[in-house]
């Protein structure tokens, strides 16, 4: 697919936008002053895959979070400020590597300046996050809702606000719970301007219902080029939405190397426990970095055929299993030991 062309900026050690992979972000939700349980949960990210960690900063207090992080991860942390531009100045010296910020929130010029010269100085891009709640009362009348013009035109607002100092190391978000809305204001943002853009669905729910909107909204624009940093949100553990991040990149071929698993979703035929067997295999499999695909199939009849485009898999019999490569296959295992014997075979490749 063609990849919208956007500005590329650098973010600590990686970059958002140009020609950077796409990259997975996802929020602590400890409280902001609970340092060690925040370092604990950052690492948790870290190792599930996360590449941005982004932390609210509510008080000057909880400012002291963010050289804590810093220490105890590689990847780069976003400092969420609302309102008080002095804590997006007091995060820039505590060295956060990108701030959250609307510029149109914090009050004055000079207070918009003095969040610019911080993050010019330490060479920090501003992300502007709008959403269906946050647009302008002016501009909320003038389209008489929250619409995705009225979403994109707050979004271009807050930017003009950083351009007027000529700051243009940007990532614009523009999100909404309504997927169809989330959908045609990103759309209109790539048209609108150059900048990388942030793709979320906010509000998104639970694990279940949250993952349905967010693959519909990230993946649709995702396929149509549009999209440099991706948030899942979901109302679940952080690193649940690590884990949908990674994998939606994952199933639309923009994800990092890593093993694809394919599994039937069974019928009458199946005699064995394929669900059971599917769940652990992808678990076991989740930090492997094997570029391969595995399946994990119900029959024997059918199993070797429709997945004989997979590395390696198994396809269930009455109490045991078939194990293939390629669709060939190479043994008959035992129901006990599918997965233990499936995996020491990936091992092996």
């Amino acid at each position: 697919m063609l990849r919208r062309k956007s500005k590329k900026i650098k973010l600590g050690n990686i970059y958002i936008g140009g020609d950077a992979p796409i990259t997975v972000q996802s929020m602590l939700n400890k409280p902001a002053h609970d340092i060690p349980g925040s370092v604990a949960q950052a690492v948790e990210l870290e190792k599930a895959g996360c590449d941005i960690i982004r932390a609210a900063i509510p008080d000057m207090d909880a400012v002291r979070l963010i050289p804590a992080l810093k220490e105890a991860v590689a990847v780069p942390i976003v400092a969420d400020i609302h309102f008080d531009h002095r804590l997006a100045v007091e995060a820039a010296a505590a060295g956060v590597d990108k701030v959250r910020i609307n510029p149109g929130n914090i009050g004055s010029d000079d207070r918009v300046g003095e969040v610019v010269r911080a993050c010019r100085a330490g060479n920090i891009p501003i992300r502007i996050g709008v959403n269906s709640g946050s647009v302008e009362k002016e501009i909320l009348a003038k389209y008489g809702s929250p619409t995705p013009q009225a979403m994109v035109e707050s979004a271009l607002y807050h930017a003009s606000l950083l351009e007027k100092f000529d700051f243009d190391d940007i990532v614009i978000s523009i999100k909404s719970s309504d997927v169809g809305n989330m959908i045609s204001a990103y759309e209109a943002a790539a048209e609108s301007c150059d900048y990388p853009l942030h793709l979320g669905v906010t509000e998104a729910g639970t694990a279940r219902m949250g993952l349905i909107k967010s693959s519909a909204g990230i993946g649709s624009l995702l396929m149509h080029g549009i999209g440099d940093t991706i948030r899942v949100s979901l109302t679940a553990d952080p690193v649940q939405e690590v884990y949908a991040g990674l994998d939606i990149l994952k199933a639309l071929g923009l994800g990092r190397p890593g093993v694809q698993i394919v599994s039937c979703p069974t019928c009458g035929r199946t005699k064995i426990d394929l669900i059971k067997a599917a769940g652990e295999v992808e678990d076991a499999l989740r930090g492997c970095e094997k570029n391969i695909k595995v399946a994990v199939m119900g029959c024997a009849v059918n199993g070797p055929g429709e997945a004989k485009e997979a590395d390696i898999g198994i396809a269930g019999g009455d109490g045991c299993a078939i194990l293939f490569k390629k669709g060939e296959i190479i043994k008959k295992i035992a129901e006990k030991d599918i997965v233990k014997e499936l995996l020491l075979e990936i091992d092996k490749l």
